[in-house]
């Protein structure tokens, strides 16, 4: 039985999310008390890009894509989990809006709205980078 294109596209965002929350535990407990917000910011939001990336490269030849815009299909798919699966985070966590959307500014050395992009546009920029396009 193959599996379809959406369980897999499922279950290589859970590994991302699971980068993703390791990332942040790194963050917070070596990256933050050693250089300081900013920098811990920009350094983690940078290698999480780097990682989904990894991620999505590696992950091509299992999703067997057909149709360049499966990659876009994918792509804004990890994006919308990655929303959905942020803002119930922050609402379970009792955190209001203002502090929620306070992340999605540049502010401090935050770069999550890169990341986000970087979500969105994965796997088509590895596919180009595997020369699939």
């Amino acid at each position: 039985m193959a599996i379809s294109l959406v369980v897999k596209a499922l279950i290589i965002w859970l590994v991302i999310l699971v980068l993703a929350m390791a990332n942040g535990l790194l963050r917070e407990a070596v990256l933050m008390p050693a250089l300081g917000t900013p920098a811990a910011l920009v350094l983690s939001g940078l290698l999480l890009s780097v990682m989904i990336l990894g991620v999505a490269y590696f992950s091509l030849p299992w999703l067997h894509i057909r149709r360049p815009a499966q990659y876009w299909l994918v792509g804004f798919g990890w994006l919308a989990l990655t929303l959905v699966f942020e803002f119930s985070f922050g609402f379970w966590q009792g955190k209001s809006w203002p502090v929620m959307l306070a992340a999605y500014t540049f502010k401090g050395g935050n770069i999550w709205p890169l990341v986000l992009a970087v979500t969105a546009l994965a796997p088509y920029l590895a596919a180009r980078l595997r020369g699939s396009l």
